[in-house]
């Protein structure tokens, strides 16, 4: 078997590159390194097939999906404020790649094509859990461009019969996750802090919950995905619980500020995922406090990340403000 991972040196993708190996395929990774970081793949690295390139432009990169049999799209843009910000970017990185990557699957015939899609396409749900009906919201150009990407795999499946899955993400954390300068996921803020010796800056009261899902789940559940017989199907994927951010700050330990509560955010994130583990026989396994302790044995890897303050997210976020706050 052989397998492409588009933004296979980022933090999902690398683990799913792992997964690959240890199942015995072969595997080209394709990576702009935007955010993806060589480091990732280091141990896999004379295993691999690396290929630097632009997913947003045709290119040599397109000769790579021949004889492939699993395609696992995840290279994308993420973070709200820089897609307010730039979304020019975000459109080419997650709707015109999404584009070319469905096109270079169509005609290199490839068994089965998985796309990671994200949660932020329910904005702010009227339904907790919520699942899969749910009404679509985006807030955020972010949220739009991979609701996008999502709704070309789905046309691609139905008018071209590529046996395509979408999964769309919640709240993902884990051993490797990113560490670029822009303001992002909790739980990369929150790392880089606690190493600092810096208190954490808890938006709002700290109340609001999120579905928090380890990595080697999400890794899990495309796996699952590939190897099924489903097609043109769109699943969460979540851990079956919802978190507070207060108890995220007591399982990593150390002292916290708050700061203002935003607009355009949910109070809550919470994925039924009831229909993957019916059609697909996938269920999270790492609960919050494994996760978070597989987490903290690596803290070093974010030794290097920004160490974020009341004010530094004050600057980065007010356009979050500007636009949002209506």
């Amino acid at each position: 078997m052989k397998s492409i991972v588009t933004g296979g040196a980022g933090f999902i993708g690398s683990h799913l590159v792992d997964e690959l190996l240890d199942i015995g395929h072969e595997v080209v990774v394709l990576d702009n390194f935007s955010t993806g970081r060589q480091e990732n793949l280091r141990h896999v690295s004379s295993k691999i097939k690396l290929v630097e390139c632009d997913l947003s432009v045709k290119g040599d990169w397109i000769k790579e999906f021949n004889g492939v049999d699993w395609v696992f799209h995840l290279a994308s843009l993420a973070d709200i404020v820089p897609s307010i910000q730039n979304p020019e970017s975000y459109f080419r990185s997650n709707v015109d790649a999404t584009f070319y990557v469905l096109e270079a699957s169509r005609h290199a015939n490839i068994k089965r094509f998985i796309y990671s899609a994200s949660s932020s396409c329910y904005g702010i749900p009227d339904k907790y859990p919520t699942a899969e009906n749910s009404d679509i919201k985006p807030q955020y150009p972010y949220a739009l461009a991979k609701r996008m990407g999502e709704e070309l795999v789905e046309h691609w499946s139905q008018l071209y019969n590529l046996p395509a899955i979408s999964l769309r993400f919640f709240n993902v954390y884990g051993t490797r996750s990113r560490t670029s300068g822009t303001y992002g996921a909790v739980f990369g803020v929150f790392l880089a802090q606690k190493l600092a010796k810096k208190p954490y800056t808890v938006v709002g009261d700290g109340k609001q919950t999120r579905d928090f899902t380890y990595v080697t789940d999400i890794v899990a559940a495309l796996v699952a995905s590939a190897k099924s017989n489903k097609t043109n199907k769109i699943y969460n994927v979540g851990s079956d619980k919802t978190i507070s951010i207060n108890r995220i700050v007591e399982l990593l330990g150390g002292d916290k500020v708050h700061i203002p509560k935003r607009p355009g955010e949910p109070d809550c994130t919470y994925a039924d995922i009831s229909k993957i583990k019916d059609d697909l026989g996938w269920s999270p396994t790492i609960s919050i406090e494994e996760g978070v302790g597989k987490v903290l044995e690596n803290i070093d890897y974010w030794k290097e990340a920004t160490v974020w303050n009341s004010k530094s997210i004050a600057d980065a976020t007010s356009d979050w403000f500007k636009y949002l706050d209506k």
